[in-house]
């Protein structure tokens, strides 16, 4: 069964007041409200959650579905670090494709900024293995290794990282959701404090708050409705290694790479179709690690295509159209979502100022370093 996106959905990121039901379900009805589909219609409701207890609410799935008045709707939650919101795409794609429901509303967000960085450093930090966690090895400190080793083994200047940065602040100057709304130069970049050399401030994501919702349900419900929508070609996840020096080469991402295997094979396509993407910036390095994991760029070769401006939002593969996790923010569990949420709004020709020529869009979604992974490959009908 072909599984449709019709309806899509983010609140402002950033530093919110609102707590996080409260956040969520302003994303799942602005979604339904997109849509032009009332709570009644919903058969199942997901939400992402990292499981990162930045505010804990227990029965946090049941909470949002009375305030959407989505009742008796199946609800339940879906975890998987920072990748939540990719395997929440990944779970209501299914949950559609088999069948169980022809209505599936999914909701991620978080809330982060009431917590200090250093206590966002240690719950995003989790996922590392304990015996490394205890020798210094955290998210960002993994980040500095990688950055180094692949400056060093492909010859790449500092500032081709910085151009990562400078590339997604001036994409998400022009969304107006995003949290981070102003340009760059590499200057500022490569000025800022050290955090894990080679990495500097602005190489990193702010903490943020923020939620985001996508509808799914079968491409002939979405035909009867006449909205615009798109389809799953193909969804896919894979995992890699949760311990660093088991890895055998830490400028790859073999989950990332695995995972984008499997959903090109579920879309009959392979990297040379995809027009514009999504990845999981949470550093400026993993973007480069990504885009040559997916295919999209060569080996060793992400690098000049960002310098060169291929992944600019007027070159040939536009990256992070969204401003990226760099510039619009990363409340954890909505980062995936929201890569949805760009990609629907770029096949529907609705992305205003942000908008590119585009059939088909790729999200990659990571948890950790490349712990895990979810791939999802959307296209215009």
């Amino acid at each position: 069964m072909t599984v449709a996106i019709v309806g899509a959905a983010m609140t402002q990121f950033g530093q919110r007041e609102a707590w996080l039901r409260e956040l969520l379900a302003e994303a799942g009805a602005a979604c339904l409200d997109d849509a032009g589909i009332g709570p009644e219609a919903v058969d199942h409701l997901l939400v992402a959650r990292s499981s990162g207890d930045y505010e804990g609410d227990g029965g946090l799935m049941a909470t949002v579905a009375g305030d959407l008045g989505l009742d008796p709707a199946h609800a339940r939650c879906v975890d998987q670090t920072s990748a939540a919101g990719g395997a929440g795409v990944y779970a209501a794609w299914r949950s559609v494709a088999s069948g169980e429901s022809e209505t599936t509303l999914l909701v991620g967000g978080e809330t982060m900024t009431h917590a200090s960085t250093a206590e966002t450093t240690d719950g995003v930090s989790a996922i590392t293995h304990p015996c490394e966690y205890r020798h210094g090895v955290t998210i960002p400190s993994f980040a500095g290794l990688t950055a180094r080793h692949y400056l060093q083994r492909y010859d790449a200047p500092r500032e081709a990282l910085a151009e990562v940065a400078v590339k997604n602040h001036a994409h998400g100057v022009d969304n107006p959701k995003a949290h981070l709304q102003k340009t760059i130069d590499t200057e500022t970049v490569l000025d800022s404090p050290v955090v894990a050399d080679p990495l500097r401030l602005y190489d990193f994501c702010p903490i943020s708050d923020g939620s985001a919702a996508l509808l799914f349900t079968t491409e002939e419900r979405a035909r009867e409705l006449g909205r615009p929508y798109v389809r799953v070609a193909g969804v896919a996840g894979a995992t890699g290694s949760h311990v660093v020096h088991q890895r055998d080469d830490l400028t790859t991402m073999p989950a990332a790479s695995e995972a984008a295997r499997r959903a090109y094979d579920r879309a009959g396509m392979g990297p040379g179709d995809v027009d514009v993407a999504e990845v999981h910036d949470m550093f400026t390095i993993l973007e480069l690690l990504q885009l040559e994991a997916l295919g999209l760029s060569d080996e060793g070769e992400a690098w000049h295509d960002t310098v060169e401006g291929r992944t600019h939002r007027g070159g040939a593969l536009p990256v992070n159209t969204s401003g990226g996790l760099k510039s619009k923010g990363h409340p954890l569990s909505a980062s995936g979502v929201a890569q949805g949420v760009e990609l629907f709004e770029q096949l529907t020709g609705s992305a205003g100022p942000r908008q590119v020529e585009a059939d088909v869009g790729l999200a990659c979604n990571v948890g950790g370093f490349g712990n895990c992974v979810v791939t999802t490959v959307l296209e215009r009908p």
